[in-house]
């Protein structure tokens, strides 16, 4: 598994770069019956992230400073002590190298007694999904198909009955290593 993985939340007008990840990652638009989002549909999104204060957005970041993928997600959801995954993205030419696992498990760290449990939404009838879910310990939760399934994973005891004060977003240009 590769653990010199770098991330850095995205900041307002980084919404061009969003894009162009997701273009270097069309199969996951297309498993869903889409197209790769426009620019303004991803600025909108972006906007949406941003304003909510227990929302995060993510760039991942090879050793040598490449973007390599992105993560999406959301704390206190659905309930207290909760972290859910919203959108894990590596670039097509990256996968099957253990960086979505090293994301995974960096943020399990960067939470660890923070959170009680993770989750993970698998859109659609993807078995590559659940099966990434599966190798890093993550047993199904719910059927919500055929939009979703989800998937959990816990962290241990966290603290259910305690506000949101995780880390805040970076000032520009501070981005914050992840090694574990």
């Amino acid at each position: 598994m590769n653990s010199d993985l770098n991330t850095r939340p995205l900041e307002p007008g980084e919404a061009d770069q969003l894009r162009d990840l997701y273009l270097r990652a069309p199969g996951y638009f297309r498993q869903l019956g889409g197209h790769v989002p426009t620019l303004s549909d991803v600025e909108r999104d972006l906007d949406t992230v941003l304003r909510d204060p227990n929302r995060r957005l993510e760039f991942l970041y090879d050793s040598g400073g490449q973007l390599v993928g992105s993560l999406d997600y959301k704390l206190a959801y659905p309930g207290p002590g909760d972290l859910t995954i919203n959108l894990l993205l590596i670039r097509e030419d990256r996968q099957g190298a253990g960086l979505g696992a090293s994301a995974v498990r960096l943020l399990e760290a960067r939470y660890a007694g923070q959170v009680r449990r993770v989750l993970a939404g698998v859109l659609g009838e993807n078995q590559r999904g659940a099966q990434f879910w599966h190798r890093l310990g993550y047993h199904f939760h719910r059927d919500a198909r055929p939009v979703m399934s989800w998937y959990a994973r816990s962290l241990g005891h966290g603290r259910p009955g305690v506000s949101w004060r995780g880390p805040g977003r970076p000032k520009e240009g501070r981005a914050e290593r992840s090694g574990v």
